[in-house]
């Protein structure tokens, strides 16, 4: 198997539910021989929980269901028009921490963005990235087994509206922005183009293999 190869796998619009239990499951039984891949998805809408969450912080889910997920962070919410981008690595193999990962996940959104002239930066004290104050994306993740899975999940073009039922990521009050607002890409075809070749490439894969088929286990 080559080191710098990578599968990144559509999955197009799923159920949350559905894609993390398939992560949890492909974490569970992958081995020594097992590829690393990228899997790109849009969410039905859903608040997720994190470890650290505290129930406190959904304020009116209302017709949005609340899942308590596996993955580091506090709650945040998916859906239509967010891209989704979930790493299935082997990290103990690749020699990569949490931190090495948080910073290439932020630092590839920064640099997405700074082709388009916006300028975003990332927070030491709260995951994720920022453009003016407002989070554009969000970041969580889990490590199993030696094995990453979650990822990022990047305002393009959504409706920020459910984002006003929580307090996104434990913080009242945080402003949410997305890129189609601010002249970045306008819409999820666009932002994978060029995030993944940034993301892929700061994680050193050199070889990048698309598919729309789902993963067998």
């Amino acid at each position: 198997m080559q080191q710098d190869r990578l599968t990144i796998r559509h999955w197009g619009l799923a159920s949350y539910e559905h894609v993390w239990h398939t992560m949890q499951n492909f974490t569970d039984h992958r081995d020594q021989d097992t590829g690393d891949e990228f899997w790109l998805v849009e969410h039905l809408p859903v608040f997720t929980q994190g470890q650290a969450g505290k129930a406190e912080h959904v304020l009116n889910a209302g017709d949005i269901p609340v899942v308590l997920a596996d993955r580091g962070g506090q709650v945040t919410y998916h859906g239509p028009g967010q891209l989704v981008l979930y790493l299935l690595l082997d990290v103990r193999r690749r020699k990569l921490g949490v931190r090495n990962l948080v910073t290439a996940m932020e630092e590839s959104i920064v640099g997405l963005l700074r082709e388009y002239q916006i300028e975003a930066y990332a927070k030491p004290d709260a995951p994720g990235v920022y453009v003016d104050n407002s989070k554009i994306a969000s970041l969580g993740l889990r490590v199993r087994r030696g094995c990453s899975f979650h990822g990022l999940a990047l305002n393009v073009n959504m409706d920020l509206s459910p984002f006003l039922r929580i307090n996104p990521c434990g913080y009242a009050g945080m402003a949410m922005t997305q890129c189609c607002a601010l002249g970045g890409p306008q819409t999820l075809e666009e932002a994978q183009s060029r995030l993944v070749p940034l993301l892929a490439e700061r994680l050193g894969y050199l070889h990048l293999y698309y598919t729309t088929e789902k993963p067998t286990l």
